[in-house]
């Protein structure tokens, strides 16, 4: 897996963690405060995936060549 992915993959797990952290404490629920960061979950998750497909086809592309046809 690619640096980018590996980055991307550690900023979404703290993501989740502050997430799973603010839900659990029994905090006051801010609803803009948790819109926001279940947005930011969204979007990391989709990067993350996004440069884990990327790293895979480059690496197979390295070892395998083009795929033709």
């Amino acid at each position: 897996m690619g640096m980018r992915a590996l980055e991307m993959q550690t900023r979404l797990r703290e993501l989740q963690a502050e997430r799973m952290l603010v839900s659990t404490k029994g905090l006051p629920m801010d609803r803009a405060y948790m819109a926001d960061l279940d947005e930011e979950i969204a979007e990391t998750r989709a990067a993350y995936v996004e440069a884990a497909v990327t790293a895979v086809a480059t690496l197979r592309g390295e070892l395998f060549g083009p795929q033709v046809g």
